[in-house]
């Protein structure tokens, strides 16, 4: 049996409109994710992204179906994230008059494919990493030969000082969030379009996903997914939306109860790093504010559980490692499934069919191997 989630956190999105808003086309449309898919495809090395069924965890969990979008291969950089900051720079790298020098702020995977793209342009990068972030997603930025600015804070406050440095000595940033409209982020969420367009593509006819658990962060990810499904080809099916966080990182979550954009405070220290956020995207709120059903929260433990489970087969599916950034959307569907009110709130029953994204594989082995083999309190 699954364990009973240690903490969950349920908000039914007042806001959510019917549609997509036509105004939100500039952060996030199937047009600029065309765009990037046409480019993303031409590098060496693609190749899309495998969808993974889960039909044991389905089972156990009284659903239909889950469908698992998996990223640890992606480019060999082991994430989502390939797809974004990369896309980013080499479009920045072409406009630019003379070759800048890159910088961004990270949890990891942004920072380390801001780096694999400048490497791949011949530009300098400077990566920005807050004090939480692991010497092993550090080692994996420098061997793609940026430099390392430690930050003796949360991501926020390296996002901060990212765009100071920024402004003080000419740098291009290329971030993966904004406070304010920004080309860059647009563009790295217009990359993510093609993980989204792979597993619409690989949907069967007729069997859409009812649900999407897509974690959350600062928003990027969740935005592009949601935005791109509100637009959806002609023949979606209808769906509800769920953004799952940290209970420890939820400023989408606490936005969403606050009706607007806010900031949470503390160390935002999770054990999924990659979510370790405490400010949204100015993009991405606008697009989750209208098209997400519910946003939640789960626990540490969860995600390590669901980890565990993930590699070693749990109820007869095939093993597959997903670090941990890349589980909280699964780990919120099982919390949400195993809560019989927020599991009728949302409207899981046993024909639903659910798509969550393991955004990343063990990018951090060293951390990964820990994770899985310590016991969940």
């Amino acid at each position: 049996m699954l364990p009973a989630p240690t903490e969950l956190s349920f908000f039914p999105n007042p806001r959510r409109a019917s549609g997509y808003p036509e105004h939100l086309e500039r952060f996030v449309s199937w047009a600029l994710a065309e765009q990037a898919r046409a480019e993303i495809s031409a590098w060496p090395g693609y190749a899309p992204t495998p969808l993974v069924v889960l039909d044991g965890i389905a089972r156990h969990l009284g659903l239909r179906s889950i469908l698992c979008k998996y990223e640890g291969g992606r480019f060999g950089i082991g994430s989502f994230k390939a797809l974004g900051g990369a896309y980013a720079v080499r479009l920045a790298a072409r406009e630019a008059a003379s070759m800048p020098v890159f910088t961004t702020a990270s949890d990891g995977n942004h920072g380390l494919s801001v780096a694999w793209g400048a490497r791949e342009v011949g530009a300098r990068c400077v990566v920005f990493l807050h004090r939480h972030v692991s010497e092993g997603r550090e080692r994996l930025i420098r061997d793609m030969d940026a430099e390392v600015v430690r930050v003796d804070g949360t991501y926020d406050d390296s996002v901060h000082m990212a765009l100071a440095e920024a402004s003080a000595k000419g740098w291009r940033l290329v971030p993966d969030t904004a406070s304010s409209y920004d080309p860059q982020p647009v563009r790295v969420m217009a990359g993510y379009g093609t993980m989204v367009r792979e597993m619409y593509d690989a949907f069967a006819p007729g069997e859409e996903p009812t649900h999407y658990f897509v974690q959350g962060g600062c928003g990027g990810l969740a935005a592009a997914v949601c935005g791109l499904l509100r637009q959806r080809p002609p023949g979606g099916a209808p769906f509800r939306f769920v953004v799952v966080e940290p209970d420890k990182a939820d400023c989408l979550y606490a936005s969403a109860r606050a009706g607007r954009p806010v900031a949470i405070g503390g160390d935002l220290d999770t054990v999924m790093s990659g979510l370790s956020v405490g400010e949204v995207s100015a993009l991405a709120w606008p697009v989750l504010d209208r098209g997400t059903d519910a946003f939640m929260t789960v626990g540490d433990a969860d995600a390590v559980t669901m980890m565990r489970l993930l590699a070693t087969g749990a109820y007869g599916d095939a093993p597959i490692e997903v670090g941990d950034s890349g589980v909280a959307g699964l780990a919120g569907l099982a919390a949400a499934c195993a809560d019989e009110g927020v599991r009728q709130a949302i409207g899981l029953e046993p024909s639903s069919r659910v798509a969550v994204i393991a955004t990343e594989g063990p990018v951090d082995r060293a951390s990964y191997d820990r994770l899985v083999g310590r016991v969940a309190a």
